[in-house]
Parts: structure tokens; sequence; C-alpha cells
């Protein structure tokens, strides 16, 4: 049995329940904001941990063209869901990979000038042409600042003269974090020198963050990702896209501490009085950081409505938080560690990490609900 599939409710120690219509209302609330820029979706690392057949299907469905991915298998993916779509695949071309891109007419955002002359070389020697008789697809990256992946100017030069091999559909750039805005003014600036070479050829650079931004640099089309699946886009500000996930897990054991005992496998908290502590069904495993149980990161469960802070470390499939001051808490009962009281973000908070790095890290062994509305 694949236990990254089949699991079910009663066997499962997490539920992680998705909502697609929250996804699709706020792919449809950004492509409003973004006016006459075409509104595409990102849905590489498995639409960021989400599940990407379910949720390409869900937005492919509402009428979203253009998809994002990271590497050509997800390409692939996406192409058996959405067969009119756009689909980049933003971290290029490997080495000897062009039939793959070809096949499945996978657009790749070419990255260099090796990958560029790859591509010109595939698509010269074979001839081969899209569906509709046209070149075929790719994209072009421009580094402006991240110093990750892009053309340089001098790179561009060159990508240039092999361009009348191939259909450049797209020019992009990856921005730094939208709280970075004099980074990205700069960046800006520099994706204006180069674009100026390729004045024709759509443009996109804005991702979920950089949509919000007073100077919005939307161009011809916008890439979001966090903000799909409810993270704010808008740190410090309240949120404006809707929650899309539910992490619920189930307690597996109660017990009653004396004062001076301890809990879990670093010692390391000591009960003050006499506690009320539940194990719950979850763990590092699940995407529980360890973090979360360092003293005064308020990480917490909410179990009949109150905060349960995590305590005595999390374990690969175990934690124990304090339901002392919660109501009468047994075995089997549900306890809420993302949802409508802890949000993505208000977790990532307490742990000290990213809402990309919690929603990524959701482990595959939870049962899974999708609704849609």
């Amino acid at each position: 049995m694949d236990v990254t599939t089949e699991v079910t409710p009663s066997e499962a120690g997490t539920i992680l329940t998705v909502d697609l219509s929250a996804i699709v209302a706020n792919w449809q609330t950004l492509r409003l904001i973004c006016g006459e820029a075409e509104c595409g979706a990102v849905v590489k690392a498995d639409a960021y941990g989400l599940g990407l057949k379910p949720v390409v299907t869900a937005l492919y469905e509402a009428g979203c063209k253009t998809f994002f991915v990271a590497h050509a298998f997800e390409g692939r993916a996406a192409r058996a869901i959405a067969p009119d779509a756009a689909i980049y695949v933003l971290n290029g071309m490997r080495p000897d990979t062009a039939p793959l891109y070809a096949d499945f007419n996978l657009a790749p955002v070419l990255c260099s000038v090796p990958e560029i002359e790859d591509w010109g070389q595939y698509c010269a020697v074979t001839g081969r042409r899209t569906a509709e008789g046209g070149l075929l697809p790719a994209a072009f990256r421009f580094e402006t600042g991240l110093n990750q992946l892009g053309l340089k100017p001098y790179d561009l030069e060159h990508g240039i003269h092999l361009s009348h091999l191939f259909d450049i559909r797209l020019i992009m750039t990856q921005l730094a974090h939208a709280k970075h805005e004099a980074t990205i003014t700069k960046q800006i600036e520099k994706f204006e020198i180069m674009r100026a070479k390729l004045p024709n050829v759509p443009a996109s650079i804005a991702h979920s963050g950089a949509i919000f931004l007073e100077a919005n640099p939307l161009y011809d089309l916008v890439r979001p990702g966090y903000a799909l699946y409810g993270g704010n886009p808008v740190p410090g500000r309240p949120n404006p896209m809707k929650p899309v996930v539910r992490l619920e897990a189930q307690v597996i054991q109660v017990r009653i501490l004396e004062p001076g005992e301890r809990v879990g496998e670093d010692q390391g908290w000591v009960a003050r009085g006499p506690r009320r502590i539940s194990t719950i069904s979850a763990g590092f495993a699940d995407g529980i950081p360890q973090s979360l149980t360092r003293s005064g990161s308020g990480g917490a469960v909410i179990s009949q409505g109150k905060r349960c802070p995590y305590i005595g470390g999390v374990g690969m499939d175990l934690v124990a938080v304090d339901t002392s001051d919660s109501g009468y808490v047994e075995r089997g009962d549900i306890v809420e560690l993302i949802g409508p009281s802890i949000t993505i973000d208000d977790f990532a908070a307490a742990a000290g990490i990213s809402g990309y790095e919690v929603l990524t890290g959701l482990g595959q062994r939870c049962h899974r609900k999708y609704q849609k509305l």
C-alpha cells in the first residue's frame, strides 16, 4: 500500500483539509486586482504541498490558463490536466532533456547561455513544431539581483542571436521579498534595461507580494503562489486572501503530571504544578517544526476553543501539549494545529520559519480532504 495516498481518516494521526474553492476565490481576487494583466498560478512543489492534480484541476476549470512549475516532471503532470494551458518550467532545462519539453509542449525558462544553445540546437536540428505549426516555446529569465538563476545583459545578447530558432513567449525575473522594496526598485530598473532589448515580448515580474506593492510592476502576467494558498502577501496588514488549509491531529493519550515531572526526550520541560498533558499524533514527519516547543515561541494548538502550548520537544511522530486550561480532553479528541484560529502565518511565526516552508513541509502521511463548495 502507498501510505502517501491511501491513508484513511481512522489510520491517520493528522488530517489536512484543503479548500479548493478558497484557492479559486483567491485566484479570482488576484485577477481582479491585476486588471488587464493575466493572472497565472505557481503550482511548483506539488502546488506548495497541497496536491498538484486537484489544485491545477480547480484553477484550470476556473479559467486559469498559465501555470508555473519548477521541474519538467511537474509540467508533464500539469499538462495531463490542462491540455491547452501555457506551462513554464522555472528551473530551466537540464542537459539532454529537450525532447521532454517538446513532447509535452512545455516552455523552458532559459536561464543561461548553455540552456539557450541546447534548446536552439534541438529546435534547429529536429525542426519540431507545436501542434499549431509554430516554433517551440521558451521564456528568458533575467538576473536582476538575487544571483541564483538568470541571464545577465551580456548573456542576453547571445540569447537574442539564437532566438529566431524558437518562440520567446515571456521574459521574466524573480523579485526579492516584498518587504525589500528598495531592492525591488533596483531590480525593476535592471529589468527595464534588459527588457528594452525585447520590447515586444510579454513580461512577468510580480509574485504574490509584488502584486500589492504601491508601485506594483504587473506588466503582462503575474505569478502568484503563496497568496493562492492562503498565505498573507502583505505582512503586517490584514490578509486579503481566504484561508485554504486546516491541519488537525488526534489526541492519543492524556495523563496527569505531578510537580517536578518532565516531558519529552530532551527532558527540557518541567511541570511546575499538577498538569494535564495530552500527547497528539503529529511530529516533524508531519511538518510540525521542532522549533515550536522552544521557550517563548508561542506555539500552541486549539483544543475546545483554548490555546494549549506545545511542550517537551517535537518528536518524529509525537508531540505533547499542555491541555490543563482546556475543557475535559480525552483520547480521540481532535485539536487544531492550523485553521481558523491559527493561520499559516501564525504557525510560521511561532516556529521562526516562513509560511512557504510550512506549506511545503506538511507531511504526506496525513489524511487529505479536498473541499470544493
